[in-house]
């Protein structure tokens, strides 16, 4: 009898196992744990803390400007400017001469803050990104982002992929 509770309990375990399916994207929000910036940088993961996490809306003149910034503690942080946006949508980073939507990834250098690199998008009048809000309240913005941004010292590029963010204002 024993055995047989034993064989029932291991193919609950199994089947609630391989019921929970895995969903890559995280979602519309990107699966950002709250209070986090989450992306890939190359290859390499990125994490914001959540102490060093934060997003700020101002309103001026009826036009509002949002900015979500995350460090982590190698001092790696992702900036993310959004003018002018006041709802959920996608909103391209660049693509003309009217910018509204800029993006940066910073590596400070800690030991010659001189040194510091920052990479921008847009760096021309192209289309570098995008940003999707798929929550805006008046407490929290989540969604997802993606950016290529440009170092102006070297010319050197990144790529900032997988991006997303889950941040109380």
């Amino acid at each position: 009898m024993k055995n047989s509770y034993f064989v029932l309990l291991m193919l609950a375990c199994a089947v609630a196992a391989t019921s929970c399916k895995k969903n890559d994207d995280g979602g519309p929000d990107g699966g950002a744990a709250s209070g986090t910036i989450k992306a890939k940088i190359g290859s390499a993961s990125f994490t914001s803390l959540k102490m060093t996490t934060m997003a700020n809306r101002v309103n001026v003149g009826g036009t509002s400007m949002i900015t979500v910034q995350g460090n982590e503690t190698s001092g790696k942080a992702i900036v993310l400017v959004m003018n002018g946006v006041d709802g959920t949508g996608t909103y391209q980073i660049g693509g003309g001469a009217n910018i509204a939507i800029s993006a940066s990834y910073t590596e400070v250098n800690i030991s010659n803050p001189t040194a510091t690199q920052v990479w921008q998008a847009p760096f021309d009048s192209s289309v570098a990104g995008e940003i999707k809000i798929s929550e805006l309240t008046d407490k929290v913005i989540k969604g997802t982002f993606q950016f290529s941004a440009k170092n102006n010292k070297d010319n050197s590029m990144r790529e900032i992929t997988g991006g997303a963010f889950n941040v109380n204002f």
